[in-house]
């Protein structure tokens, strides 16, 4: 719904789309504020009256809710009606216009909006109304996620990174506060009452000032940080990675995140691992597996083999008549895990290599073996 007659076009005012993302507007807001700021523009009224018209547009499609009800019926007001008074009733939720017929109110009362349809209009901002917007509170800071890479030994044994980090920090002019050292001054819009003259259609409400939120003073906004009290910085966060991280592993950093708006604290850094992989070992969680090839003889008769693990050579004992495929478990030969303290396993699956047979004393050989032992293996397929 575009803006009411009579009303500011606040899209038109910060040069975006009705259709503009948050950050298109924060972005149009923060621009056209610091090039009409007045220390920027000093005796300059129509720069300054622009730049209260440029913060008011801010304050309308920066917040969501007030957004939603600017779009919807062309202004908005966060106290509701509070003035309004039918029926000698002035509490919220007492009035009820089903008796009126706003068929000829005129703009923003007709069409679609007569009758029933004013009926739930009004009462959806009689609902919990007051005389006056609760002021700008001190906000926690965004949480961060970043993602890094490390080795797979790094993350076994641990590891100190270095990281660089985008984040907003506290504005070093107004403090975080977002408001310069000159104090609060008059709201134009409502001449410091904190009210206003508003007309929907045929009839008029006093409501809540839009721009000052009934508060009737606007806070001078720090040119710098252009009232937000953050300014985006990138900083060197050195993050320790303890032994056992795996990939997925969520490290917290505390207050390394976002600082919060109007003085608030800051948010946290979560860094997110991703763990590279190795050409031997392959970690499921806080195991290790490896694939160990074994030749025909130790197959057959047995034999202690020599078994890489992530802390050096070990011994395995292979059984006789060992199949290919088979697994052995090497317990406490994993990994260290952070939370519980415990290690896992290694599990290696044997593997027998066939060697190339070019002699004919071995190939006699082979032949006797087959001989003496006839089995067939397959016959259970059949």
């Amino acid at each position: 719904m575009a803006a009411a007659a009579g009303q500011t076009d606040y899209y038109k005012t910060l040069g975006v789309k009705r259709t503009a993302s948050a950050d298109e507007i924060r972005k149009a807001y923060r621009k056209l504020a610091r090039k009409y700021h007045p220390d920027v523009n000093p005796g300059d009224k129509a720069a300054e009256n622009r730049f209260k018209d440029v913060q008011e547009a801010n304050d309308i499609l920066s917040d969501k809710k007030k957004r939603e009800m600017y779009d919807q019926y062309g202004f908005y007001s966060p106290g509701g009606f509070p003035g309004a008074e039918a029926g000698g009733a002035g509490r919220p939720g007492d009035v009820n216009f089903s008796g009126f017929d706003f068929s000829g109110a005129g703009p923003g009362a007709g069409g679609s909006h007569g009758g029933a349809g004013f009926n739930d209009l009004f009462s959806q901002f009689f609902r919990g109304g007051s005389r006056s917007a609760p002021r700008a509170q001190p906000k926690k800071g965004e949480d961060l996620e970043y993602t890094v890479d490390i080795d797979f030994w790094d993350a076994i044994r641990g590891t100190s990174i270095k990281i660089n980090v985008t984040r907003y920090d506290g504005c070093v002019t107004c403090g975080g506060a977002g408001q310069s050292s000159g104090g609060n001054t008059v709201c134009a819009e409502c001449k410091g009452s904190g009210q206003v003259d508003q007309a929907v259609g045929a009839m008029r409400f006093n409501l809540t000032c839009p721009r000052c939120g009934g508060a009737g003073t606007l806070r001078n906004v720090c040119p710098t940080c252009v009232g937000d009290g953050r300014l985006s910085k990138t900083d060197s966060v050195e993050v320790r990675i303890p032994p056992g991280a795996q990939s997925g592993s969520r490290l917290r950093v505390v207050a390394k995140g976002n600082a919060g708006s109007m003085g608030g604290p800051a948010g946290d850094l979560y860094i997110i691992t991703r763990v590279g992989d190795h050409p031997l070992f392959k970690r499921q969680g806080d195991d290790i597996r490896i694939k160990m090839p074994i030749r025909i003889d130790e197959a057959i008769l047995g034999a202690k083999v020599e078994v890489p693990t992530i802390d050096g050579r070990t011994l395995l004992k292979v059984p006789p008549s060992t199949n290919s495929g088979q697994v052995f478990r090497l317990r406490e030969r994993g990994v260290l895990n952070p939370r519980t303290q415990k290690r896992g396993d290694q599990f290696v699956e044997v593997q027998i290599i066939v060697p190339e047979i070019a002699d004919e004393n071995t190939k006699a050989l082979m032949r006797d073996f087959a001989n003496l032992n006839p089995n067939d293996p397959r016959k259970e397929l059949f």
